[in-house]
């Protein structure tokens, strides 16, 4: 599936993942290939994806590398969006 994170100054990510979590505001969900069509707000929290992920040079230092090879972007709050096969979140 397609993903793509952009936040007020940038489109941080864009790019082939295999699985993306976020910090909904009822809780942490995650999102695999052919999930269901959403919009959620979301809170304070960290976003993470899987996947043979190459990072822009500029944007790589916002980013982190969690304990299970994921990449790790931490959000204040945003919304994401999922709908055929494509997610967009918007991040604060």
């Amino acid at each position: 599936m397609y993903l793509e994170i952009v936040s007020p100054e940038a489109t941080l990510f864009s790019g082939e993942v295999t699985s993306v979590t976020v910090p909904g505001v009822e809780g942490e969900f995650q999102m695999l290939n052919n999930h269901a069509a959403i919009v959620s707000l979301l809170q304070e929290g960290d976003v993470s994806f899987q996947g043979n992920v190459t990072l822009e040079e500029e944007h790589e230092a916002k980013f982190t590398k969690g304990s299970k090879g994921e990449i790790v972007l931490a959000i204040s709050s945003g919304t994401v969006e999922m709908s055929d096969n494509k997610v967009i979140v918007l991040a604060d």
